[in-house]
């Protein structure tokens, strides 16, 4: 992974809107509002939340996440741009993420992602994670807001 860095992110940085403003009009192309389940930028700096931008030789290009609950955790706002995919950096950015989990003493990671990201399921499932039933807070929407959602779990050892 030549040329790639992971970082922490501590507040909403012009590279974090810009990434963040870049994967919101990539899902509103794809999903209804009510099909929209990603986090507002000001929700992702809380303390439960970790949150990492991707460097490749020095530019911001990617951006993920980790929300921290009590028995699992939950990867937000995962996004690569499209000039730099194919090159490590959801690897990368979903290595810190696990590293993350485990420092915080948790094993389950889940995540919820449309059904037109062909390219992040094709990684989740790469990935080890497998498919599972709505969770948390998305297993309380009414079927319309999650009917394109495909939720994913992996436990890390």
């Amino acid at each position: 992974m030549d040329g790639i860095t992971v970082e922490a992110a501590q507040r909403a940085t012009d590279e974090v809107r810009d990434l963040i403003d870049e994967l919101d009009r990539t899902l509103a192309g794809d999903y209804l509002p009510e099909q929209q389940h990603g986090l507002p930028l000001e929700a992702i700096f809380q303390p439960h939340i970790r949150f990492f931008i991707a460097r490749l030789d020095g530019v911001a290009v990617g951006c993920g996440g980790v929300a921290l609950f009590a028995t699992f955790g939950e990867v937000k706002r995962m996004y690569v741009r499209a000039n730099a995919r194919r090159r490590g950096i959801a690897r990368a950015l979903l290595s810190r993420i696990e590293s993350e989990m485990k420092n915080s003493g948790l094993e389950v990671l889940r995540l919820e992602t449309g059904e037109q990201q062909l390219a992040a399921l094709r990684f989740y499932e790469r990935s080890g994670f497998r498919r599972r039933d709505a969770f948390g807070e998305y297993a309380a929407m009414t079927p319309q807001a999650i009917a394109t959602s495909i939720f994913y779990e992996k436990r890390l050892l």
